[in-house]
């Protein structure tokens, strides 16, 4: 157990490099979709180059983040097994399901622009952005509160949240529409 502390501590570094990857990743596919709408030679230009930069983020950090952090949290599940007898691990467990139910399909959304594929708009791609910060939000009220039934307030405070974002989403997509900007 005198390594305990360095697995948590790698498995956190993982978390949070996994988390910055589902953070840029979409970003990236915003760019990448209006850049796909633009005139030559600006399309076949900024396209490129957003796909070497999206490859990279998603194979050299966003994939190995996911699988280093993954083998932690399971290194330390069979250290401390008895946190799998906690409600709210399971409710934590859930979140991560839904983590890399999120990951997979944005793993989709990587493969059709790669290959010049695109069938969402540019705003989805900004309220897809969203979807990791839902989830980190409640995952760590759980892994802080430690409380399965604590988090109940959390999701309140997560729809609080999403509600927010969509506001805030409104009013930024307003502001570029009368700005004329298109990135």
């Amino acid at each position: 157990m005198e390594y305990y502390n360095y697995i948590k501590a790698l498995h956190l570094i993982f978390v949070i490099t996994w988390f910055a990857g589902l953070f840029y990743i979409p970003r990236l596919f915003v760019y990448q979709i209006e850049a796909f709408h633009r005139p030559s030679p600006d399309k076949e230009i900024l396209g490129e180059q957003l796909k070497l930069m999206a490859k990279r983020l998603w194979y050299i950090i966003t994939w190995p983040s996911a699988i280093l952090a993954t083998i932690f949290a399971l290194w330390l599940l069979v250290l401390m097994p008895s946190w799998l007898e906690q409600p709210w691990m399971h409710v934590k467990l859930t979140f991560v399901v839904l983590l890399f139910l999120y990951h997979l399909k944005t793993h989709i959304y990587f493969i059709q622009l790669q290959n010049d594929v695109v069938k969402k708009t540019s705003n989805f791609m900004r309220l897809w952005n969203e979807g990791a910060t839902f989830i980190l939000f409640a995952v760590v009220f759980l892994v802080i509160l430690k409380s399965a039934i604590n988090w109940v307030f959390g999701v309140v405070g997560i729809l609080v949240l999403g509600i927010l974002l969509m506001l805030g989403f409104k009013v930024y997509k307003r502001i570029r529409e009368k700005n004329g900007d298109t990135f």
